[in-house]
Parts: C-alpha cells; structure tokens; sequence
C-alpha cells in the first residue's frame, strides 16, 4: 500500500515541548481513571470503560492476527452495534486507521471508497451488504480477508475463494488475550475519515492522531483548555461530573466519531441506537436521564422535536440541558419547536467538517443569517491569499488555521488546493466555504462556492435561502437549488416538506415570507413540495436529488 501525502507536521506549539497525544493511549489514560463507569449504551448492552479497553484489546489482537500491521486500513460497512464501536476503539489501538463506510451506498459508490481506501480487511455484518461485497471482492486488489458478523452469505464465501479472500467470524476475537502490548506509540498515527459529501465521490481525509485529538476533539477537553498531558488528560476525566450524551447520528458519520471520542476523554457516558428512530431517542433521553443530545441538523432535529411534543405529558425531559448539531443546518424553527418543550436547552450549532474538524459555533439571527464569534482559528482570505481585515465588505473564503489534516488520501493535487502553509508558517484548510469578516470581528457564513448560484448575474448561496425557507412556520426541510433558467441564467429553485396538516403555501406566500429576510434577487422563482425532503443517512443535502426535482427530470 502506498500512500501519496503532502504537506508536514501542523504547525502550532513547539514538538519539543509539546506531547503529542496518541488517541489510543488517550482512551487508556482515562479507563485507567474510571475504569468502573459506564462508557457505551446500545439497548440492553452497556459495557464500562475497563470491560470496553478489555474487549478492544482482544479485538485488536485478532486483527493483527489477520495480519493488519501499523497504517493499514480496514473498512467498517456496519450499521451502529457495539461490534462497530469496539472496532473502532481497537484499531487505533494498533495504528490501523479505521475507514468509515456508509452502508446504503450504490455498488459503484462502494467500490469506490474500499478501492480508494486499499482497505485491507473489511468487517461485515447484514446479508445483503455481503451479497453487493461479493460483486467487487475480485476488484479490490489490496484486499486479503473478510471479518463477518453472523453467518456469511453464500455469494461472499464463493467470491472470496475465487478471489483467495479469506473469511472469518467476527465473534473469535473472543478467543484472544485482552493484554495491552502493543508497543510504543506516537501522535504521527493516521485516523482517516472519508467525506459523506453532497457531490462526487467521498475523500479520505487523513489526521495526524495528535491534530485530531487537538483540533475535532477540542484537546481532550470542550470546557475549557486542552489537556497537557495524560496524566491530566485522566485526572480531568475523574474529576468531571457524571455525563449522558445521546447520539442520533450513525457511526459512520463525522459528527458521531467527534463526540464519541470527546466523550470518551470527558469519561462520560455514551448512548447510541441502531439506526435513527425519533420515537426510541425521545424515550432514551427519559430512560437515562440525558443530559446532551447530538444530532445532524434539521433533518434529525425536526422528527425528534415532534416526538418531544407528541410524548412531552408521558415522558421526563428535566435531564436535557443541551442540544448539539453538526454537519448540517440546524434551523431556528426546529430550535423554538424543542424550546417549547424545554426553555432552557442550550442549542449549539457546530461549524465544521471532516477537514477541520469543530471550527465554532453557529448563531442565526432572525433573519437566517448564520454568524460565527471571532475566532483566533479562523478568518476570511481574499482573493490575493491576505486575510481580510474586520469590516469588510469583501466577500473571501473561510480559512481554518492551526491543527488541520495531513492530506487527502491519494489525491496530492486537492490536497495541495485544500491544505495550505500560510506566510508565517501556520498551516490551514480551505474548503471553499464563502463568508466575510463584520467589523466585531464574526465571521457570517455565506455557503459553499462550488454550490453558488448565479442569476442574472448575481451571487445567491443555497444556505441562506434554506435558512429562510426553514423559519416559515410551516416548512419541516428544506434545500435550494440553481436550475438553468433562459431569463435568469439560473433561477432559485426550493424544495420544501411540510408539518402535517399544513396547507400549502403559494410561491407568492414563500417570497412574502423571504422578502423579510433576504433581497429581492435571492427569493426563490420557484417551489416544490415534496412528502420528504431527501437526504443522506447522516442527515446532509442531497443536492442531486434537489436539482432532480427541481428541474422536473
């Protein structure tokens, strides 16, 4: 396996003085300081943080014993179980980057991401991922064994042994010893983390153990200053109260690696479900007293805000103080709609992605205009690569600075374009996000400029259309797109869901309501209403299938 990278070391606090953190000595510095807490929940499993080091060593030892050595990659095509989580926890434990794969992809989207990824092994569990695995075993040339959850389908076995694939049950690793004797490690390991974008094929993006654990998982500590070290970094963990955190997302997303890890190095407790399901959530957050919630967006938040309200007289929510988001736009409307269930929720709405990892927090005003505080780690670059200075009215592409990923696996040319070194040494990510930089210092997020819609010659991004779209009182989800228009260029087009039992809005209702928030250029030419507005199993837009419906193809 040969892996193609550019770029060095992120630049931050001195390697000679700084330790550099390696996410599996991580998690053991702090199931060696509460060894007897709960870490995981998953129905009627839970397992505490020694029993979780416990069982991930074992595993661990069953994949080398399948020949994984340091830097190899093994795909995980699993649904949320504790298998999933376990192989997680053991891989970083051996230096084998885990590759993440979302489970409803097409054969050709599969293909992509286990011959991209030259995964190694890959773990498996329902039937019928195994019968579309069996279609591209003979593919996949890097490829040298199979590790099963139940009984292997027929299709899998035969093609396996065409290919001289080996295939072995998931459940031996319990036949191996749970000893911690995987030698010296670093902070250089890799964790990679494929992209569940909204167009194109999903890339690698590879972290540094040490930038990951600095930069998504806020050094180890969210509340407050990173952990200098691990005897810190468990002591903290002792001393922080008691925590529940409820995850709605699927573990192939990013948003649940970054709170399982920061989780884990808090000690907390974390809960999580076979798929999303509004109704199990709601009545998790009363069976466990849960204290944050973390979901992806409106797509995730809308459901369970109206399975709050359809349950709120049966079930306890006094435990709940936070709500967070990631990964997609969490609107105002679904916010007031839990608030009313709760006032005091805490709602935050994360800034970040794959390539930078939690950037800050988002605030949208009444208007749908989504702000982020000033922040030393962020800024807005120009078109002649200088930051640009509070106040102006220019608009330049959000730059994220200091602990940002090595590469792009096998792609050194975007990750030249995405993972730069500034003047002064500092390295940073440019993800091709559009905002400007007010006179306080906020940075407002404009969009995605590859998404950018161009009518009659100005500029309108999807997001803020979508953020007005969402604050109409009667729309559940929405996603705007550009739709090839003779008068227009491209008109703005909108793709609306409704609550139950709304009436449907004219195009005139819409633009009324969006006049009051956005000019009169960016008001959609256009509106369909669908009975759901599509998105991934991670809850991002599925801009495509927008377009699609949109364009009446």
């Amino acid at each position: 396996m040969t892996e193609q990278i550019t770029g060095g070391t992120t630049m931050g606090a001195s390697r000679d003085t700084e330790i550099q953190f390696n996410l599996a000595d991580a998690f053991e510095a702090v199931a060696a300081a509460v060894p007897d807490r709960t870490a995981i929940i998953f129905g009627d499993q839970q397992l505490t943080y020694a029993e979780l080091d416990a069982e991930a060593n074992k595993l661990a030892h069953f994949f080398a014993d399948l020949g994984v050595d340091k830097g190899d990659h093994v795909a995980l095509y699993l649904m949320n179980s504790m298998e999933h989580l376990i192989s997680i926890v053991s891989l970083i434990k051996i230096g084998a980057p885990a590759v993440n794969v979302n489970y409803r992809y097409t054969g050709p989207e599969l293909h992509h991401i286990m011959h991209d990824s030259d995964s190694k092994v890959i773990v498996v569990e329902l039937p019928e991922h195994q019968d579309l695995l069996a279609t591209l075993v003979d593919q996949l040339p890097e490829l040298k064994a199979l590790v099963v959850l139940g009984d292997a389908t027929k299709s899998l076995k035969d093609a396996a042994q065409a290919a001289g694939v080996t295939v072995h049950n998931f459940n031996q690793y319990s036949q191996f010893g749970d000893q911690n004797d995987f030698g010296e490690r670093t902070g250089d390991e890799h964790f990679i983390m494929y992209t569940g974008g909204t167009t194109g094929y999903p890339k690698g993006v590879l972290w540094r153990h040490h930038d990951f654990f600095m930069k998504p998982l806020s050094g180890g500590n969210p509340y407050g200053d990173a952990r200098r070290n691990l005897e810190e970094l468990g002591k903290g963990a002792a001393e922080f109260p008691s925590m529940v955190m409820l995850n709605a997302a699927p573990l192939m997303h990013g948003a649940a690696s970054f709170s399982l890890f920061t989780m884990f190095f808090l000690g907390a407790t974390w809960i999580m479900t076979r798929q999303f399901d509004a109704e199990e959530l709601v009545r998790l957050i009363d069976k466990y007293k849960v204290q944050v919630l973390v979901i992806v967006g409106d797509g995730m938040g809308s459901p369970i805000a109206d399975k709050m309200h359809e349950l709120k007289d049966e079930l306890d929510f006094s435990s709940l103080f936070s709500v967070s988001s990631g990964g997609a736009i969490f609107s105002n409307a679904v916010r007031d709609r839990m608030a009313e269930i709760k006032a005091d929720i805490y709602f935050r709405d994360n800034f970040g992605a794959s390539e930078s990892g939690n950037d800050g927090e988002f605030t949208i005003d009444e208007q749908g205009t989504l702000r982020m505080p000033s922040n030393v780690n962020t800024g807005v670059m120009g078109e002649d690569g200088s930051f640009l200075e509070p106040g102006s009215e220019e608009i330049g592409m959000i730059a994220r600075i200091g602990n940002v990923p090595l590469a792009y696996y096998k792609d050194p040319e975007k990750t030249e374009r995405t993972f730069v070194t500034l003047a002064d040494g500092r390295r940073a990510s440019l993800l091709g996000d559009m905002g400007r930089i007010e006179a306080d210092g906020s940075i407002v997020f404009l969009g995605r400029g590859s998404g950018c819609i161009n009518t009659k010659g100005e500029k309108v991004f999807p997001e803020e259309v979508e953020a007005a779209l969402r604050a109409h009182p009667d729309v559940t989800d929405a996603l705007v797109v550009g739709v090839d228009d003779a008068g227009f260029g491209q008109r703005v087009a909108g793709v609306i869901s409704l609550r139950a039992g709304a009436a449907t809005p004219t195009l005139e209702d819409i633009q009324a309501h969006c006049r009051t928030m956005l000019a009169g250029y960016k008001l959609p030419r256009s509106i369909d209403v669908v009975d759901e507005v599509r998105r991934t199993p991670a809850g991002k837009a599925n801009y495509k299938w927008a377009k699609e419906v949109a364009s009446g193809s």
